[in-house]
């Protein structure tokens, strides 16, 4: 079963997240509430992707990504990149980061969201 880390420091979209998951596949959910928990989560369980939210306390989401990035299980580890914030610069700063991809939120059609994941998944 995939392993999938949600890391947003808002509990509703926590649970949105994990609801839409659910409904699309088997797989296991983990949670984060931040940058830093989310390197915690991340380096004890290994999850196969992770649901980035970008603005949060204590370490954000650039910062959690490099962070990511420069251990070794985590060069190449799929990152899909959460935001409000939809510009164009948004998402050129997530992917300079080392985001593979990018969502903005809210998400209103999941199937965007499938998508994302199924393509880094495969």
């Amino acid at each position: 079963m995939k392993k999938i880390l949600i890391v947003d420091d808002n509990k509703d979209n926590q649970e949105i997240l994990a609801r839409r998951l659910e409904h699309l596949g088997s797989f296991e959910i983990l949670v984060a509430s931040n940058g830093q928990e989310a390197l915690e989560v991340a380096s004890r369980s290994k999850p196969d992707l992770i649901l980035m939210d970008l603005r949060m306390p204590v370490m954000d989401g650039y910062e959690a990504t490099r962070a990511l990035r420069q251990m070794d299980w985590g060069k190449d580890l799929p990152i899909i990149a959460l935001t409000a914030h939809a510009a164009e610069e948004h998402r050129e700063k997530a992917l300079a980061a080392g985001c593979s991809d990018f969502l903005p939120k809210p998400i209103i059609d999941y199937s965007i969201m499938q998508r994302a994941i199924q393509k880094h998944l495969q």
